[in-house]
C-alpha cells in the first residue's frame, strides 16, 4: 500500500496533467463512486487507481437538496487514504458554504456546488480558492447556462446535469447538447479556461457526441461499475475518438 506522502504527490502530478488537457488533447474520465461496491469500496479504488481513469467522482447528497443520502467527510477521508488520482467532489448539498474547510481536509481537489444551492455563489467560489481547491459548479437540467455569464471567468470546471440529480442510473437528457454548444461558447466568448464536465447517463454510445460538442470529462458511475470489466470499460471511454 502506498504512504500518504507519495499518494499526495502522485495525485497533484495528475491534477496538474489533467487540467493541462488542452494542450494534451486528452479527455478526461472520472468514474463516479456512488455507484462503486460500498461493500468493496476499497477493492474498486484500487481498480480504479490502476485504470486509465482520471480523476474519482465523489457525490455527497443530504437528502434534502436532493432526495437522496449518500455520504460525507468520514467516507472521504477514507477514499482520500487511498485514491491516488484527483478527487472531483460533487456537492449536492443545501448551504455548502458551511463545509468548503471539512471537504478540503477530507482530501477533495476539486469542489463543485450547485448554483441552485448557493445564495451568493461568487463568495462560494472564492471560499473554495482560498483554499487551495479548484472551484466548479453544477447547473441542474432546468437551468440555463446564462446564469453563469458573471462567473464563468472565475471557475476551473463547469459540470452540467444530463439527468436530475440525485440517483444513479437514469437517462441521458438529450437536451443536454444545446446546453453544452451554449457552455462552450460562453468559455469561448469570455476566455475561461473552465473545463466542462458532463455527469448522468453516459456511456460509449453518446461519449463520442460529447466529446466532439465540446465535453472535456466525463463522469461514468452504473456505465463503469455494472459493467462485466470496469477497468476495460474504463479504458473504451478513454480510447474514444470524436
Amino acid at each position: 500500500m502506498l504512504t500518504k506522502k507519495p499518494v499526495i504527490i502522485r495525485r497533484l502530478f495528475i491534477f496538474y496533467l489533467s487540467f493541462t488537457k488542452k494542450i494534451f488533447m486528452s479527455h478526461i474520465i472520472a468514474p463516479s463512486i456512488l455507484a462503486a461496491d460500498f461493500a468493496n469500496l476499497q477493492r474498486d479504488i484500487e481498480m480504479i487507481n490502476q485504470s486509465e481513469a482520471d480523476w474519482f467522482h465523489i457525490d455527497v447528497m443530504d437528502g434534502v437538496f436532493v432526495p437522496n443520502i449518500s455520504f460525507g467527510m468520514p467516507v472521504i477521508s477514507a477514499i482520500s487514504k487511498h485514491a491516488d488520482k484527483t478527487m472531483d467532489v460533487h456537492l449536492m448539498i443545501v448551504d455548502p458554504d458551511r463545509f468548503i474547510k471539512d471537504f478540503k481536509k477530507a482530501g477533495a481537489d476539486i469542489l463543485t456546488v450547485h448554483y441552485e444551492a448557493c445564495k451568493h455563489l461568487h463568495r462560494t467560489v472564492q471560499a473554495i480558492k482560498q483554499e487551495g481547491m479548484q472551484a466548479g459548479v453544477s447547473l441542474n437540467p432546468h437551468t440555463p447556462v446564462a446564469v453563469l455569464e458573471d462567473i464563468i471567468e472565475d471557475l476551473d470546471l463547469v459540470l452540467l446535469m444530463s439527468v436530475n440529480p440525485g440517483f444513479g442510473g437514469q437517462s441521458f437528457i438529450e437536451n443536454t447538447y444545446k446546453k453544452i454548444a451554449q457552455l462552450k461558447e460562453l468559455i469561448d466568448w469570455s476566455g475561461s479556461k473552465a473545463v466542462i464536465e458532463i455527469d448522468g447517463g453516459v456511456n460509449d454510445k453518446n461519449a463520442p457526441k460529447l466529446l466532439e460538442a465540446g465535453v472535456n470529462a466525463l463522469v461514468a458511475g452504473s456505465f463503469v461499475f455494472k459493467s462485466n470489466d470496469p477497468s476495460q470499460t474504463i479504458k473504451t471511454l478513454k480510447e474514444v475518438k470524436w
